[in-house]
């Protein structure tokens, strides 16, 4: 069964939101500085874990700062796995340097 999945970004709440057919499934909570985005923490509803929505949550959060040129802090460690994971975001981090090596391991 497909559901209609929606990445929103709620800038009164401080937090992107994933909705699952209209009802909230999860949010990766953020302060916003200047020029850049600081994710704080993620959490995604126990009745839809396992689902990749936390994944898909921060993907397009992640897009959401790139469009708006901002840089972003992973202070949420899911955050910061998934970039760990996914390498054409690290160029995002605040305070990434593109010539230093990547870790090895």
């Amino acid at each position: 069964m497909d559901h209609a999945i929606e990445v929103t970004d709620n800038p009164d709440a401080k937090r992107f939101e994933i909705t699952v057919d209209g009802k909230l499934g999860g949010f990766a909570e953020y302060h916003r500085l200047t020029g850049r985005l600081v994710f704080t923490h993620t959490e995604v509803d126990d009745a839809f874990e396992g689902q990749g929505l936390g994944s898909r949550l921060v993907h397009d959060a992640l897009d959401s700062a790139r469009a708006a040129g901002l840089s972003v802090v992973p202070r949420c460690p899911f955050v910061a796995r998934y970039i760990e994971r996914h390498p054409e975001y690290r160029d995002l981090v605040a305070g990434h340097r593109p010539d230093a090596a990547e870790p090895t391991g």
